[in-house]
């Protein structure tokens, strides 16, 4: 029988029938293609063994004059600067009060507790949110000082001034009272309240806690629909020092956290980030800002959606941007170039990008170009396209001088001009997708291999799910599914770096968690545990049976919840290091299209398979992958996996020892999946061959 050489178009195209895509790829997960062959995605690992609170949204990495390499990460509820793998918590205070204006009482008569109430007339704190004691005196018994005077979640608001804390020892265990415990912590306590929590993603609804204070019963639900707005981050540096441009519903106020000039870093790492408005010399700084950029070549701070200059309501199409080298003066004067533009089109600004010679700013209908003029009007716009659409502040990424981004049902591409970027899983990806939860999706870049990323929540899911790439090289397009909140890519990195919240599967019984099954098992003491279905302040206080991963643990609040899936704190993953899913194997696959001969006009017997599959990379000694042929007589057939006739699926392994494979089927059109699970393969298929022929009309 002549051999015939299975060579496959690269790229993955599900826009067309699977009989029509002949000689190309149908299906895939965790593969990408390099010089037109497909391969295994490249693994990750944990960068570093400590979590992020809550759901990561924004990362920025930059080194500064002293050669630090940080990483500015920000959450839902915590902004950190991670440095040489350690985390440093720079999370602004919304308030600290005078010493003495908080007291402490604890339970002294039997049964004893680890609550303790915490008195602070007009505290303004909510559920879930983080306060840090300090010059607090021992309440007599087992509440000591070293146990009052640490950071705090708060467990639940019992009035505007009252709220209740945990007790807990400096290691994360829960600490009871005891009828020695009868002080109040003295007359020096002072609380520093860290700014309120955000929510994770977006919610609409008549949730629990959507109620505010003052109607109906605490905490009680709204009696009309409310929508909660995801809570997150844009981070930027300005030379050595950092901007952080809070955003709860799109906007917010500009946070500014300076380096210093010391070489020793560790005094600027154990302060807070601050409002840049309260910054000496601070004039006109905007209230609400949509998104922060830094003009690099020209060194400008900008704002693109602004509260007016000299005061009124939010402005989502105003662009405005302070002082040359002084990004705390947005005072327009005509000694210095501060000044504002307004955008004509559109809603509102949703990303501006900054580009090698300019910024894009793409609005919900438009995108224009700004470019630094260096003359009295300081910045020009021009509108380079409109009825376009974009589906968030974070799904555009530029590379090679090219800006991609994901629309509501195309994506886009601009290198001068706005183009529709063909796409062959468009529908794959519109069609299934979470319209409710677009504020989450992200764009990222991969220059290693050429591709742009882009991860979005499929029609199922309220969180970040699958992932469709683009390769620009190549110009084809494949996809997959991973869990990721964040992406960067960033030369002063040996990896791609991107954030994951850990996802359980499990049930609660009062105060007991259990984890049947976990993302990552990196679970310990202290870490926040959140969901649609749980209230804000809720975090592991003890190990049961587990230990990080599945088992039982203790939590600080009750629930009957007998299955769901919830989330918790955040892990920083390097990719493309090993070929794995971190500790676990990765399961990657990819499906031919149907072909045949002779468009099908007769059978083809198949006898024997000849592989052709490099395993280079590999970090085990032997190897291997599975190999299917699906024979079926007709593009709507069941596929058969009866052994025993002709037409059945037929699955080898494949080793890099393997020279041919005996197989014996019959049918008009085959198909091939090529795949593997097992931990430590890595694998790039070439061109296998089939030893086939026509075998008569029936």
């Amino acid at each position: 029988m002549p051999l015939v050489k299975m060579q496959f178009r690269p790229g993955v195209n599900k826009d067309q029938t699977n009989y029509s895509n002949e000689g190309g790829w149908f299906e895939c997960n965790k593969i990408r293609f390099r010089s037109g062959y497909p391969q295994k995605l490249g693994g990750w690992l944990k960068y570093s063994f400590s979590t992020l609170v809550g759901a990561c949204r924004e990362m920025w990495n930059y080194v500064t004059s002293f050669n630090e390499n940080f990483l500015v990460l920000g959450t839902n509820i915590k902004t950190y600067i991670e440095v040489g793998g350690t985390l440093y918590d720079i999370t602004p205070l919304r308030e600290t009060t005078p010493a003495g204006a908080v007291t402490f009482s604890a339970v002294t008569i039997a049964p004893f507790s680890s609550v303790i109430t915490v008195t602070d007339t007009g505290h303004g704190a909510s559920l879930g949110d983080y306060v840090t004691f300090s010059g607090a005196a021992s309440l007599g018994g087992n509440i000591v000082a070293a146990v009052l005077n640490q950071e705090y979640i708060i467990t639940s608001i019992i009035s505007v001034n009252q709220y209740t804390i945990q007790a807990k020892n400096t290691s994360g265990a829960v600490v009871t009272s005891n009828a020695s415990d009868t002080g109040s912590g003295g007359a020096a306590v002072v609380a520093a309240y860290q700014l309120s929590i955000g929510n994770a993603g977006g919610t609409y609804g008549y949730g629990w806690g959507t109620g505010t204070w003052s109607r109906g019963t605490w905490s009680s639900g709204s009696t009309s629909p409310i929508n909660l707005s995801q809570r997150d981050w844009i981070i930027t540096n300005f030379d050595n020092d950092i901007f952080l441009n809070l955003r709860n519903g799109g906007k917010g106020p500009i946070y500014y956290w300076p380096r210093g000039t010391i070489t020793d870093p560790s005094t600027a790492l154990a302060t807070r980030a601050v409002l840049l408005s309260t910054v000496s010399g601070a004039s006109d700084v905007p209230t609400d800002v949509g998104q922060i950029v830094v003009s690099q070549n020209d060194k400008h701070l900008l704002g693109f959606g602004c509260t007016p200059y000299g005061g009124g309501s939010y402005d989502p199409l105003l662009i405005r941007w302070a002082n040359q080298d002084n990004p705390e003066n947005w005072t327009p004067t005509v000694t210095n170039s501060a000044g504002f533009l307004r955008v004509s089109r559109g809603s509102y600004i949703v990303q501006a990008i900054p580009t090698r010679q300019e910024i894009l700013v793409i609005t919900d209908s438009s995108v224009y170009s700004l470019q630094f003029l260096g003359t009295a009007d300081v910045f020009s716009l021009q509108e380079l396209s409109d009825n376009i659409s974009i589906v968030s502040a974070r799904a555009a990424s530029s590379v090679n001088n090219v800006t991609y981004w994901m629309g509501l049902d195309k994506f886009y591409a601009y290198a001068g001009r706005v183009e529709t970027l063909p796409c062959t899983l468009r529908n794959h990806v519109f069609n299934n997708i979470n319209y409710d939860q677009l504020s989450q999706i992200i764009s990222g870049t991969n220059e290693g291999f050429h591709e742009v990323w882009w991860f979005y929540p499929t029609a199922t899911s309220n969180f970040l799910n699958a992932y469709v790439i683009y390769n620009y090289m190549e110009k084809i397009w494949y996809y997959g599914t991973i869990e990721r909140t964040s992406w960067i890519d960033s030369a002063l990195r040996q990896y791609p770096q991107a954030t994951a919240a850990i996802r359980m599967s499990c049930s609660i019984s009062g105060t007991t968690l259990t984890v049947n099954s976990i993302s990552n098992p990196s679970l310990s003491v202290g870490s926040v545990i959140y969901g649609d279905t749980l209230q804000a302040g809720t975090y592991i206080t003890a190990f049961g049976t587990g230990t990080g991963g599945t088992g039982t643990y203790t939590i600080s609040q009750s629930y009957s919840l007998p299955s769901v899936t919830l989330f918790s704190n955040a892990v920083i993953f390097n990719h493309e290091q090993g070929v794995n899913d971190d500790v676990n194997p990765m399961e990657a696959y990819i499906t031919s299209s149907d072909y045949d001969i002779q468009d099908g006009d007769q059978f083809m017997l198949t006898r024997r398979l000849i592989p052709d599959v490099d395993f280079t990379s590999s970090t085990i000694s032997a190897p291997s992958l599975d190999m299917t042929i699906y024979p079926r007589s007709y593009p709507g057939g069941a596929i058969n996996t009866n052994p025993t006739i002709t037409q059945s699926v037929i699955q080898t392994a494949i080793t890099q020892y393997t020279n041919q494979v005996f197989i014996r089927t019959r049918a008009r059109q085959l198909a091939i999946k090529v795949g593997s699970s097992d931990f430590g393969v890595q694998w790039q298929l070439g061109s296998p061959r089939v030893d086939a022929r026509a075998d008569g009309r029936r």
